[in-house]
């Protein structure tokens, strides 16, 4: 497949999890940008281009989203609401990923307008076929692969 990588912003408080992610995506060889972030405001940050996140060079708009719901300083349905509430950044694919598999956060999950929820542990076989059903396609090559960046 040809085009630019996919950039993914994963919002991730836990770094255990966070790699797990990333050495996942290495597996599946999805050649992208991978962002790391740990918490709800530097996710808001990144997202709008904000403070240090404001050169769009370095720190392109997310071309998908992986939120944990549970985060330090702002929860991910607040990063949610806010993303989904903007008049361009609201077509960026928000796929939530956490632990709570509780009714509950589910349905405030998709009442936010989240694209997609899938609680950890996470089947990434899956979770690669609902990044490519939402639309979300990336390079595929066998000598490099994602990068976390901060």
């Amino acid at each position: 497949m040809s085009g630019r990588p996919l950039n993914i912003l994963l919002v991730e408080d836990n770094p255990d999890h966070a790699e797990l992610v990333r050495r996942n995506l290495e597996g599946f060889q999805v050649a992208n940008r991978l962002h790391h972030v740990e918490d709800g405001a530097t996710a808001i940050d990144f997202i709008f281009g904000e403070g240090i996140y404001g050169d769009r060079t370095q720190f392109p708009v997310p071309d998908l989203v992986l939120l944990d719901l549970r985060l330090p300083r702002v929860d991910g349905l607040e990063v949610l609401r806010r993303v989904k509430a903007h008049p361009i950044l609201h077509r960026i694919p928000v796929v939530v990923l956490t632990t709570s598999d509780a009714e509950r956060d589910v349905a405030m999950a998709y009442e936010q307008h989240a694209n997609s929820y899938v609680t950890k542990p996470v089947d990434f076989a899956r979770l690669a076929q609902l990044i490519k059903d939402l639309g979300c396609y990336w390079i595929t090559r066998n000598e490099s692969q994602p990068k976390l960046e901060p």
